[in-house]
C-alpha cells in the first residue's frame, strides 16, 4: 500500500515505520487477526479478554506476541477502555495490569503514557481509532483509544495538553500516528453523532463527513482525529495516518461493525 505508515514485516503485526525510524529501539505496532489459536468467531489472534473467547486461548495469543516482541506479559499494561477521555501516567509498578485477567486492569481509562523503559502500553480495537504518541528527544510514549465518543471528548488533544502542560514537552517534539480503523465508506452515523462532531470543530474546518440521506452520514473518524490534533498544535507533517480499513480488510483485521461477535487487535508501544 503506497505511503502506508503501518508495514507488515512479520506474521503477527504491522510496525509503525515512521516511529521506528525515529528510534530503532522502539517496539511499536498494531496486531493483525492472523496466526493465533482462537476459534471462530474469534479466529485467530484475538488479544481481547473481554469478548467471551476462551481465556487460555487469549493468554496463549498474548504470549505468542510477547515472545515475538521480546517483552513478556509481566511488562504489559492495559486499561479497560470505556470510550471516554481519561488518561493515566504509567509507572513500572503498573506492569502486569490487565494482562492475565480483568481484575487488575487500569479502570476508567482510554489513554496511557509513560517515560519508563521496558513497559509495553497496550490498547484493544475492532474498528475504533488507535492513536500513538511519541516525543523521541524526551523519551515519552503514549497510546489512546478513540472511538467516536472518545474522539469528540478530545482524547487526542487531552494527551497533547498533558504532555505540554504537565510534562513540559514542546509541541514541536511530538509525533502522532493514527492507526488502522474503520474507514469513512463503512462508518455510518446519525444526526446525534454529527451534532457532537460539529461541536468540536470550528466553522472554518472542513467537515470530515458526508450526508448520504436524512439522519445518515458517513464519518471519517481518522480525519476528525487528525484535525483535532492539528488544532491542538501538532505539526501536520508529524502526523502519520494509516490507509488500512479494519472493516474492508477482512483477512487482516477484526471488525465489530462487520462481524459483531469478534476478536480484538492490539496497539502497542514500548521503549527497550
Amino acid at each position: 500500500m503506497k505511503n502506508e505508515a503501518f508495514v507488515g514485516n512479520n506474521d503477527l503485526y504491522l510496525s509503525v515505520e515512521p516511529f521506528c525510524k525515529l528510534n530503532n529501539r522502539l517496539i511499536v505496532g498494531f496486531s493483525t487477526r492472523n496466526n493465533g489459536c482462537s476459534i471462530k468467531p474469534y479466529n485467530s489472534l484475538n488479544l481481547g479478554l473481554h469478548v467471551q473467547d476462551n481465556v487460555q486461548d487469549v493468554i496463549t495469543n498474548r504470549n505468542k506476541l510477547a515472545t515475538k516482541l521480546g517483552i513478556p506479559l509481566s511488562n504489559w499494561v492495559l486499561a479497560d477502555q470505556v470510550h471516554g477521555n481519561q488518561i493515566k501516567k504509567v509507572h513500572v509498578e503498573n506492569c502486569g495490569a490487565g494482562t492475565l485477567n480483568l481484575n487488575n486492569v487500569i479502570s476508567n481509562t482510554d489513554g496511557l503514557y509513560t517515560f519508563a523503559e521496558n513497559v509495553l502500553l497496550c490498547s484493544l480495537y475492532a474498528d475504533c481509532v488507535p492513536l500513538y504518541f511519541y516525543a523521541p528527544n524526551y523519551r515519552i510514549i503514549g497510546l489512546a483509544h478513540a472511538g467516536w465518543k472518545g474522539t469528540v471528548a478530545q482524547i487526542g488533544p487531552n494527551m497533547i495538553r498533558l504532555w505540554t502542560e504537565k510534562e513540559h514537552i514542546p509541541l514541536k517534539e511530538i509525533y502522532v500516528a493514527i492507526g488502522p480503523s474503520i474507514s469513512q465508506g463503512y462508518y455510518e452515523v446519525d444526526d446525534f453523532v454529527i451534532s457532537k462532531v460539529k461541536n468540536v470543530l470550528n466553522s472554518n474546518s472542513p467537515f470530515p463527513y458526508e450526508e448520504i440521506s436524512p439522519n445518515k452520514y458517513l464519518l471519517n473518524l481518522k480525519e476528525l482525529n487528525k484535525q483535532l490534533l492539528i488544532r491542538a498544535g501538532v505539526k501536520e507533517e508529524q502526523i502519520f495516518v494509516s490507509n488500512y480499513c479494519t472493516y474492508n480488510e477482512s483477512e487482516l483485521f477484526f471488525s465489530y461493525r462487520r462481524e459483531q461477535k469478534t476478536g480484538r487487535m492490539m496497539s502497542f508501544i514500548g521503549r527497550i
